[in-house]
């Protein structure tokens, strides 16, 4: 990020609504005590996934990577009374200091957390989602695409991040960096795909967003 970069966002970050005290609490923590802790949505990203959710008012969610639950607190905090959220982590690891935030946000009886990897677990939830937020492993997007199609009811959106990665989308691609090619192949693998209508929303990493016909 550049300077100029670095400025806008804190001037975005100043004219929404503040982060609340949980979410504040969580930022922290994983900063804290999580390896890799950029993985957390934050802020910025938490309140467009809330604002979109709330356009979208979807009842059942669909995530594709948990990590430490921000991005997932914040789609519940718009779900309807019979709304849930299924979300899939492969890291069992993750899994107690995830859950116990849950608990705290006063959502946990609306998210179930599945751990193990999204291409084992996805065929077996037999339901039919109205959003799906993909946040998993950047080399396995191509494989989840048409399984969340399957999974999303018509008229339903999946958001797709990271699909700029760094800008490293543009650059000449490493024939060993199997993530840069996972996200150009899915890329392509949208743009091409007449079932659905997309636009990319290019803020932070970049968030494709993509609608079933």
């Amino acid at each position: 990020m550049f300077k100029t970069d670095i400025e806008l966002e804190n001037y975005i970050l100043d004219h929404i609504n503040d982060e609340d005290k949980l979410l504040y609490e969580l930022n922290r923590q994983t900063h804290l005590k999580i390896l890799r802790p950029r993985m957390l949505s934050g802020h910025l990203q938490g309140q467009i996934l809330k604002m979109i959710c709330n356009m979208v008012q979807p009842t059942n969610i669909l995530e594709i990577g948990t990590f430490t639950g921000y991005s997932c607190i914040c789609m519940a905090q718009t779900l309807p009374q019979n709304g849930f959220i299924d979300t899939i982590d492969i890291d069992d690891e993750i899994k107690p200091f995830t859950e116990s935030f849950f608990q705290k946000s006063g959502y946990a009886d609306k998210i179930k957390m599945h751990i193990g990897d999204a291409m084992d677990i996805m065929p077996t939830l037999n339901k039919k989602y109205d959003l799906i937020f993909m946040d998993g492993d950047k080399r396995q997007y191509p494989d989840y695409y048409e399984i969340c199609y399957q999974l999303l009811n018509p008229g339903g959106y999946i958001l797709a991040d990271n699909i700029l990665w760094d800008g490293k989308v543009i650059q000449k691609l490493d024939p060993n960096d199997k993530y840069t090619k996972g996200i150009l192949d899915f890329n392509k693998m949208v743009k091409n795909d007449n079932r659905v209508e997309k636009v990319i929303f290019p803020f932070r990493d970049g968030i494709f967003v993509i609608k079933k016909k």
